[in-house]
């Protein structure tokens, strides 16, 4: 008889060919009770996995994965690194090899290191298109070539991407914006400190806030959209300037994770007490300022799983021919001062750690 495989324990208990690899695989991303029935039919029916047969399957033609994404700003996107190797180990185990060409930040030099990487006669390419009127004839290129592409965190959306792995941007901005009416009085005035509108990502974001405060706060107004490049410096400045200028403003809204620079401004102008930060995601950093009160709220992304999940897509579907939905969009958590130690970033905090940051905030 011929063996039973993954595909006849996926028809007869209804699931897909991801869901069964998960479950026999021992990995995340499905329930408990689909788990056990999973196990229980692969069980009944006598499948026997044979890893060694299905790694030379794989090795008799070598899959190649580019992967592009910053490697600044590191407090986002060293966690999303690490969700990629994590989960990148399972493929180069079954001779999967991964090619890496970083970008500097994101949408810098970004054109030149696809161009390098669709090179390699890629299978698929997992990408963060910082500049997508810049990257999407590169990534309609890949797409034709028969290499998949994913993106993450932010969207070249007039590409022919496969995939997208994010929270959405719009829902995202949407959600910040309804925080932030909970946190000013009637009629405040808040402005919005953003990476580049020409990020797809950061442009939803700011409409979304846009589009939310108007519905959500009491005749509140967003008197200033600032474009701080991801920089540093130029968040600083930006800030100070804006609140030597906007002696009303009652709250900002930071929607990249380049929080430290604008909490630093505010800190030192005094406006602490009485002006209210919403801000993108979390790091260890940022523990102090949402501790004394600085950052009222974060909207967190998630940046490991988006990784992980990004290379899961494209793993799935190059060994299991797993169909690639055309988006995957995450469910983003707040994070306040009450749960601050549920999530990752802070629960693998050390101590001395923790009382550096409130040092140097």
């Amino acid at each position: 008889m011929k063996p039973v495989g993954i595909r006849d324990i996926a028809r007869l208990a209804k699931v897909s060919i991801g869901t069964v690899d998960r479950a026999l695989h021992e990995r995340t991303g499905i329930s408990q009770t689909t788990r056990e029935r999973v196990l229980r039919i692969a069980k009944k029916v006598g499948y026997t996995p044979n890893p060694a047969a299905r790694a030379l399957s794989v090795r008799r033609s070598t899959l190649r994965v580019g992967v592009c994404i910053p490697e600044e700003i590191h407090f986002f996107y060293d966690q999303m690194r690490a969700g990629i190797e994590d989960e990148a180990r399972r493929g180069q185990s079954l001779g999967v090899e991964f090619i890496y060409r970083p970008v500097p930040k994101l949408g810098e030099d970004e054109k030149r290191q696809v161009t390098v990487l669709l090179r390699e006669k890629l299978n698929a390419l997992v990408i963060v298109p910082g500049n997508p009127r810049v990257v999407a004839p590169l990534i309609d290129r890949a797409e034709a070539s028969g290499a998949r592409v994913v993106c993450i965190s932010t969207d070249a959306p007039l590409s022919r991407r496969s995939t997208i792995v994010c929270v959405n941007p719009e829902l995202n901005g949407r959600l910040a914006a309804e925080l932030m009416a909970k946190f000013v009085p009637p009629q405040a005035e808040v402005a919005i400190i953003t990476g580049m509108l020409a990020t797809e990502d950061h442009r939803k974001k700011t409409e979304g806030f846009q589009a939310g405060f108007a519905a959500y706060s009491a005749a509140g107004q967003v008197v200033a959209v600032l474009e701080a490049h991801e920089s540093e410096e130029e968040s600083y400045q930006k800030t100070c300037e804006l609140l030597a200028r906007e002696k009303r403003l009652c709250g900002i809204y930071v929607n990249t994770v380049n929080c430290l620079p604008v909490c630093r401004a505010v800190h030192e102008h005094g406006r602490g007490r009485q002006l209210r930060l919403i801000t993108t995601d979390l790091f260890q950093q940022m523990v102090p300022f949402i501790e004394n009160g600085t950052i009222g709220a974060s909207v967190y992304q998630d940046p490991y799983r988006q990784g992980r999940d990004a290379i899961r897509i494209v793993l799935d579907h190059l060994l299991e021919k797993a169909v690639i939905a055309p988006a995957n969009y995450l469910n983003p958590a707040i994070v306040l001062r009450s749960n601050l130690s549920l999530f990752r970033e802070v629960a693998g905090f050390f101590p001395a750690e923790i009382a550096r940051a409130r040092r140097s905030s």
